[in-house]
């Protein structure tokens, strides 16, 4: 019987070990997709108790307790610092066979040097313990990223943020990791949600161009897009939870436009009309630009009205949708295809019923002499997890180049995630190590170590046209 989550922790064979230790464990990481706050790195915010930096926003362990019969108040309510941790505590024994126990005892181990199983008898001891190097002074939201080996963190961040706090991170010498932001106009799009026209307002504020018109729009998107690129960024990201796509014109959609900026009701149809045009039009910013657009798909969110509007979004009340994604994805990537604009794209599902469709999509686009131009996105939320980034690797293996896969990124809100990439490592090289074992990939320990190194950092690291000091400073 193997000892719980020894050194050898979901390596399932000795090739498998090999690789993991020789190759991957000591990579640095890209995370270039995540929700940290750049205010907070800046100010390598410090965490009072084990209940700031472990539970406060993380909806992932939130949903568990919930399910465990946790009352809100020791959830997202008022409880002491202390009852809310006891009530994870209470939670983690019942959460065997989620990622969650895993991701839970390799953060205690990894920041805390705590090998204890946390449950109710031994929370004390570990609240104490994690409580007692919190205090000292050297796990702030930087020291935790120094120490996981972060190189490049990309956050999300909207076209109308200052960007202030990315600004002065560049001035922080003793902080080698480089902070950029991401450009996220999905508010820009969502054209009949509440609060659309604000959104537009605020960034006719910043762009300093007034928008009275769909060129105004564009132009004003142009101007932020080409001021997050002087500021590093080099990806965008899009959650596009109903994939949509309907054949339009310029001036369709600058009428459809001024009807919304009337207050007037846009119908379904204009939105898709609304939403493919300007998705074009950014995915040709972003290809002159040389970044990468992130499409995140098949998100069902805010399930729960009552909930909604007690805490607000982000708070653990979404799950999969079940869509039609190929056809209309298809045509928005055709239609940048044609124009000579398709970016650097990565597709991300959360529904893993997405993943082979996805697999064969890209590869009607690959090209332009861009390894891996068109990405499967890594296992995005409910689904990473073991068998969940297993199923995607698989997935882009057998119909695609597994070898120029850009790997993992954290999507968290959380500094202790970065555990998550020796998760996946790990996953990587046992999956691996098993072709090898079986005989289904030779022991070519140089091809083996050019194809770990390139999913754990270096495909990211060539993928992403970040600026030249980025990786160097």
């Amino acid at each position: 019987m193997k000892k719980f989550m020894d050194d050898n922790f979901l390596l399932t064979n000795e090739t498998a070990v090999h690789l993991y230790n020789t190759y991957a464990k000591d990579m640095p990481i890209i995370d270039y997709h995540c929700h940290l706050n750049p205010q907070e790195i800046y100010e390598n915010k410090q965490f009072k108790t084990l209940t700031n930096v472990w539970l406060d926003g993380d909806h992932y362990k939130w949903r568990l307790m919930r399910a465990n019969g946790i009352e809100e108040e020791k959830i997202t309510g008022s409880a002491s610092d202390y009852e809310k941790f006891l009530a994870w505590a209470k939670t983690v024994p019942m959460t065997i066979g989620n990622p969650l126990y895993h991701w839970t005892h390799l953060e205690l181990k990894r920041f805390f040097d705590i090998d204890e199983i946390l449950n109710e008898h031994t929370a004390p001891f570990i609240w104490e313990k994690a409580n007692e190097k919190l205090r000292s002074g050297k796990f702030g939201a930087r020291d935790l990223i120094t120490r996981s080996n972060v190189k490049v963190i990309c956050t999300t961040d909207d076209p109308t943020d200052s960007l202030e706090y990315h600004m002065k991170l560049r001035d922080v010498q003793e902080f080698e990791t480089q902070v950029l932001p991401s450009f996220r106009p999905d508010k820009g799009l969502e054209i009949n949600q509440e609060g659309f026209n604000n959104w537009i307002a605020k960034l006719q504020d910043c762009s300093h161009h007034s928008i009275h018109t769909y060129d105004d729009l564009l132009k004003a998107l142009e101007s932020r897009a080409r001021f997050f690129h002087s500021m590093g960024g080099r990806l965008s990201d899009h959650a596009l939870n109903k994939m949509v796509y309907t054949k339009t014109s310029k001036e369709e959609v600058s009428e459809i436009f001024l009807k919304a900026l009337k207050g007037e009701g846009v119908s379904t149809e204009e939105e898709s009309k609304y939403k493919s045009y300007t998705l074009i039009f950014l995915g040709k910013l972003y290809n002159e630009l040389g970044w990468a657009m992130q499409f995140h798909l098949h998100a069902l969110r805010n399930n729960n009205t009552k909930m909604f509007h007690q805490l607000g979004p982000d708070t653990g009340y979404d799950s999969m949708y079940d869509g039609q994604v190929a056809e209309p994805l298809v045509q928005l990537l055709d239609q940048m295809d044609v124009q000579n604009s398709l970016p650097k794209t990565i597709l991300y599902s959360l529904n893993p019923k997405d993943n082979y469709v996805l697999a064969s999509i890209i590869g009607s686009f690959q090209g332009d002499g861009i390894p891996g131009k068109l990405q499967l996105g890594t296992a995005w939320w409910f689904n990473d997890q073991r068998e969940g980034m297993l199923e995607q690797m698989k997935a882009l293996s057998n119909i695609g180049l597994f070898s120029r896969f850009i790997g993992m990124l954290t999507d968290s809100r959380s500094f202790l995630s970065y555990t998550r990439h020796e998760y996946f490592r790990r996953l990587v090289c046992s999956l691996i190590g098993t072709w090898v074992e079986e005989g289904e990939m030779p022991n070519d320990q140089q091809l083996l170590e050019q194809i770990v190194k390139g999913i754990c950092y270096e495909n990211a690291k060539d993928y992403f046209s970040f600026p030249a000091y980025t990786l160097q400073k």
